[in-house]
């Protein structure tokens, strides 16, 4: 009788643990991450501001000169300008004769433009935060030198230590009675 019990308290001990082991293996310990938003002002800040070094007038005397699109376009892109269009200002540059071609080269390349500086911003934010937790891997190594006690100095002059006598420049023991890593 007290095996059969034994036996039936081994095995609910048991039991009890494998699932003390299961539920501890399937939880899950994510942290929280947190995001950093950017707020309406700084989002502001971070796009490049629209150039105008062709004024939105020149291209209109261009078009109305008979220029080719690709030569207006190629002007627009050697002279760097930037143009931040709302629709009602494209549909007023289409009445006064700029060609879609121009107005859609317009607007691609403002989007690129913002496209470029957010991606240069998301760039700039991961590597801070690369070099971030680069230096806060090092200070944990640094924390967490395993090969030598933080209480105690060096292992010795010579480059295997003390030896079994102690160091070299000392006698039979280095500190007196007592061996290196016995402390007072």
């Amino acid at each position: 009788m007290t095996r059969n019990t034994t036996s039936k308290k081994t095995l609910i001990v048991f039991c009890l643990s494998a699932v003390f082991l299961v539920t501890g293996c399937a939880t899950n310990f994510t942290q929280k991450v947190s995001v950093e938003r950017i707020t309406p002002e700084q989002l502001t800040k971070l796009l490049p501001q629209p150039v105008a070094n062709l004024s939105l007038e020149e291209v209109v005397k261009l078009s109305q000169q008979a220029s080719n699109a690709d030569e207006i376009i190629q002007k627009i892109s050697t002279s760097n300008s930037r143009y931040e269009l709302t629709p009602s200002q494209t549909l007023e540059l289409s009445k006064q004769g700029v060609s879609a071609k121009v107005l859609d080269y317009i607007h691609t390349s403002n989007e690129a433009a913002k496209q470029n500086a957010m991606a240069d911003e998301i760039n700039k934010r991961e590597i801070a935060k690369q070099q971030e937790l680069e230096a806060a891997k090092l200070r944990l190594r640094q924390e967490q030198n395993l090969y030598y006690d933080p209480f105690w100095g060096g292992y010795g002059y010579r480059p295997f230590g003390y030896g079994f006598y102690g160091g070299y420049p000392y006698s039979y023991y280095p500190y007196g009675r007592l061996r290196p890593h016995f402390r007072h």
